[in-house]
């Protein structure tokens, strides 16, 4: 199975193929941005010829980075055990709302924040309940002839590149003021978001899909080692090439955006304090270790650091509801 990634070696960046526990660089001026504008059919080309001519480097001494740095990141809600358990913890209402059932609902999140596996991740200002997010992600790439507008679900399956997990970090108490306003999330999601440990080909999983088009491959998530979470990718809503459609509808999707799955079910602390009407287990805290792990995909794992001690929320000023600016000083000119 040939991987793309990103990575350190020797105080520089490189970005190439894994296989069989080597890393081979592309060359020079290529990145992987590079490979998502070429597509699917000439990246697979290409992983052939590197991986037998360029010079191999042990993975065990490179950092792997984040696999691209994405163009958009849209974020999913397509599971629907996740979506029942969160609205009763951030809500404390029971059930799903009807809503869900009829279209896929995303949010735009940072693509700018996107951290690789092994980085540590520190809590933002504010926060007192931090929860991680067990996700997988669609990385989409060029289709000859498409222009990534109004796709169906038959073409915007072939605009599939490849597949990377995601872990969508969320600070809970600052989510639950935001989404009060009947917006958002903002600041409880925009501070990190963790893709990786590489991204494998859309080829790899081709084989995989049931008769709906859906991956049933295990995702599971752990603290410190211990269990929290397990779940099926096959259990959303929605099989990808649906939420890639969606997406490109009076819109556009182009190479290099990200498309999350949402939330495994039981995949974040959220849906669990929901479930037990109590913040068991516990939200992080600094020096624990987040691990994800899909089946076919591979794991990532991040260390959660200190958090920043700043105040940054900003209360509004109360304005009068003038209707006509008032009028300039006598003797006065506005400048």
């Amino acid at each position: 199975m040939v991987k793309i990634a990103r990575w350190d070696h020797d105080g520089g960046t490189q970005s190439g193929f894994v296989d069989g526990g080597n890393c081979y660089a592309l060359p020079a001026g290529q990145s992987v941005q590079t490979l998502l504008d070429a597509g699917l059919e000439e990246t697979l080309a290409l992983a052939r010829q590197v991986v037998g001519s360029a010079a191999a480097v042990p993975l065990a001494d490179v950092h792997l980075l984040a696999p691209l740095e994405p163009a958009t990141i849209r974020d999913f809600v397509a599971f629907e055990e996740h979506v029942e358990g969160v609205r009763k913890s951030i809500d404390g209402v029971a059930g799903v709302v009807p809503e869900w059932y009829e279209a896929p609902t995303f949010y735009f999140t940072n693509p700018h924040t996107v951290t690789g596996t092994g980085e540590v991740i520190g809590i933002p200002a504010g926060c007192t309940d931090l929860d991680f997010e067990t996700e997988v992600a669609a990385v989409v790439g060029r289709v000859p002839g498409s222009d990534g507008r109004n796709l169906g679900a038959e073409e915007a399956h072939r605009h599939i590149f490849g597949y990377t997990v995601l872990n969508d970090w969320s600070a809970r108490d600052l989510q639950r003021r935001e989404m009060k306003v009947s917006l958002g999330p903002c600041k409880g999601k925009d501070f990190a978001n963790t893709l990786g440990p590489w991204i494998v080909t859309a080829d790899e999983l081709e084989d995989v899909h049931d008769a709906e088009g859906f991956l049933p491959i295990s995702m599971a998530v752990e603290v410190n080692g211990e269990a929290i979470g397990q779940d099926l990718l096959s259990n959303m809503g929605w099989p990808f090439a649906e939420l890639v459609a969606y997406a490109s509808q009076d819109s556009v999707v182009r190479p290099g955006d990200v498309l999350g799955s949402g939330t495994c079910g039981s995949g974040c602390l959220a849906e669990l304090w929901g479930r037990n009407g109590a913040q068991t287990p516990p939200p992080l805290k600094t020096g624990d270790v987040v691990r994800m792990t899909v089946k076919g995909i591979g794991t990532i794992e991040n260390t959660v650091g200190t958090r920043r001690e700043a105040v940054t929320r900003v209360p509004a000023r109360t304005r009068p509801r003038n209707r006509v600016a008032a009028a300039a000083p006598s003797g006065g000119a506005l400048r």
